[in-house]
């Protein structure tokens, strides 16, 4: 395809996403890696100046595992979720605002304007402890948004940059899945879509192919069918969450290149999207 025809696509596509929220998460695998995230920083400034406003959400479980390694704590997971004690929120909070801050620095040396949030002592995810079979201690589930908070920031211009950290109604902090987190803000702001950002091309079938869209009911059954395995099993589920909650679309692309442009602005894409 010439260079003409994807400059005629891209403007389609920018005209009408523009005014439009996207939230994009991230993970560790995404956002340890400085030439990877350097990328992404000059895609979500594009995007920004664009007037398609992106929202990033960040995980940070490998580096979280390394920090709990390296004080001699063995990472314990329930279903795919972190066992949380006193000794390990405190490291989920140190790591996230190491990895927020290297976001915000990212983006602002690109030349863009980011902010990263929540502040201290402000509560963006008001939670409420989760109920499991066995007590996995400071991890929450999302009962409420307090999304003017990330409105506001898009209204000064900056890029908002998301740490799932909740807070409980009796005041202490609480670790929630940053997919999940990701999916029910992406709810809460009614946005256009959400991109979850990994390292790997997308998701893949029986014959580890690149499946370029799915329905949410297809996405079930390679869970069901245990296709689907691993970290992808918590992305499928944040999708359907999302979509369920009117989310337009939800994709899944391997981080790298500018890989987020081409999967919003060319008819291609580049890895799997999503759709009820």
């Amino acid at each position: 395809m010439s260079n003409t025809r994807l400059l005629i696509d891209a403007l389609t596509y920018m005209k009408n996403f523009r005014g439009q929220l996207f939230v994009v998460k991230m993970g560790s695998e995404v956002t340890s890696k400085k030439e990877v995230l350097d990328a992404v920083a000059a895609d979500l400034i594009l995007l920004d100046f664009l007037g398609i406003h992106p929202v990033v959400v960040h995980g940070g479980g490998i580096e979280i595992t390394e920090e709990m390694n390296k004080r001699g704590k063995i990472p314990k997971f329930v279903k795919g979720l972190r066992v949380t004690d006193r000794e390990t929120i405190q490291i989920v909070k140190t790591v996230f605002k190491k990895i927020n801050d290297r976001i915000v620095a990212a983006i602002e040396t690109a030349g863009g304007k980011a902010a990263g949030l929540p502040k201290e002592g402000e509560i963006l995810f008001q939670s409420e402890k989760k109920k499991a079979e066995v007590d996995i201690g400071y991890v929450g589930d999302i009962k409420r948004i307090r999304e003017k908070t990330i409105r506001a920031s898009i209204k000064k211009g900056s890029i908002p940059v998301v740490s799932p950290v909740g807070r409980s109604p009796k005041g202490y902090d609480l670790n929630i899945n940053a997919d999940t987190a990701a999916s029910e803000l992406a709810a809460a702001l009614k946005a256009r879509k959400i991109i979850f950002l990994t390292d790997v091309a997308g998701v893949l079938d029986q014959e580890k192919k690149l499946i370029k869209t799915l329905t949410t009911n297809q996405a079930q059954q390679l869970i069901d069918d245990k296709i689907a395995s691993g970290g992808m099993i918590p992305k499928l589920k944040a999708c359907k969450r999302a979509l369920d909650k009117n989310v337009t679309s939800a994709h899944i692309i391997k981080a790298g290149g500018h890989a987020l442009l081409e999967e919003i602005l060319t008819k291609e894409g580049t890895g799997t999207m999503i759709a009820k």
